[in-house]
């Protein structure tokens, strides 16, 4: 593993990300309902495992989301499943998993050694899945779900679901009715109005809502006239969403009082404070930590230092306060 780490931030990176982080008279923390976290950054669900644990101080981000659960085991979508796109990444994933039983088993407590708190991802490819994996995770030591309704990179179900204000409401409902746990709900932008879902996120009693997954997207092969994918279209993801993902944001915040969590090509400090000022709570760190895993890490030691140079003293003095 040293070998790893010395390769991928060389050692006097990896020296500096261990060492203690620096004080701050800002205040980075953040509540998500019932649960406040001590800064508002988090992996994306899907781009962060247990492994990557020694790659940077975990310890430091807010929370880490786990990859998200299904209540069988699944292998995912056919080879290929990741490409690059200019100023982003396509991926087809198909988000394998161990299934319930076992996540719970040996993937859960390995998210548990990091010190923060896990949320973890709850999966479905019908309204049914969702309520029975939330059944299983009953009693699982974890501080929240956030219920994955957006996955366009799944075979079918899951952008049905997330683009059905009645279907999104039905299986939050059922999630809530099914955990004392926090709940937030990640939601799919491949929709006409984003407000209308977390709106119906919300009246089924959502804590709060993430905005948003990945955009669909086609890549293709010139020479073979296919596409690049295995499963064909995938999901768009990294820089090149951003100025979407941020419209989005501004547009949920708008619509709902509960928090909004900002995901979409964020990769600096400064594209959080961007977030945040168009309305977002917290957010989630991605295709970033893809090239740098230490990305997460370098965002909250930078946070504190793009607070203070517009006057901020916390950081929920920046929220919602773009100006129109």
């Amino acid at each position: 593993m040293t070998e790893v780490l010395d390769r991928t931030t060389g050692r006097d990176d990896r020296d500096r990300l261990f060492a203690t982080a620096p004080g701050s008279a800002v205040d980075l923390a953040v509540p998500l309902g019932p649960l406040t976290l001590a800064n508002p950054v988090m992996p994306a669900s899907g781009c962060f495992g247990p492994e990557l644990g020694p790659l940077l101080p975990v310890r430091e981000l807010g929370a880490v989301v786990t990859k998200t659960v299904f209540a069988q085991r699944r292998s995912g979508n056919p080879s290929h499943r990741l490409t690059e796109s200019a100023l982003g990444m396509l991926n087809s994933v198909g988000i394998p998993s161990p299934g319930t039983s076992r996540f719970v088993r040996d993937v859960l407590p390995r998210y548990r050694e990091f010190g923060v708190p896990v949320i973890a991802s709850v999966g479905g490819l019908t309204v049914d899945e969702y309520w029975q994996v939330a059944d299983e995770l009953a009693g699982a030591e974890c501080a929240a779900f956030e219920v994955n309704v957006s996955c366009p990179n799944l075979e079918h179900g899951g952008l049905a679901i997330g683009a059905d204000p009645a279907a999104v409401e039905a299986v939050v409902a059922g999630v809530v009715a099914r955990t004392p746990l926090p709940v937030l709900v990640k939601l799919t932008p491949g929709v006409t109005d984003i407000g209308e879902i977390a709106r119906a996120a919300e009246q089924a009693g959502a804590t709060a809502v993430t905005v948003s997954n990945t955009f669909p997207a086609l890549a293709v092969d010139v020479r073979s006239r296919r596409a690049v994918l295995g499963n064909g279209v995938g999901g768009l993801s990294g820089p090149a969403v951003k100025p979407l993902a941020l419209r989005l944001v501004w547009q949920a915040a708008s619509a709902v009082d509960i928090p909004v969590i900002g995901c979409g090509g964020i990769s600096s400090a400064r594209d959080v404070v961007e977030f945040l000022i168009a309305g977002a709570t917290a957010v989630q760190v991605g295709t970033a930590t893809f090239t740098r895993p230490y990305a997460m890490a370098e965002i909250v030691r930078d946070l504190a230092h793009h607070c203070a140079e517009l006057g901020a003293g916390a950081v929920h003095e920046l929220i919602g306060t773009l100006r129109t």
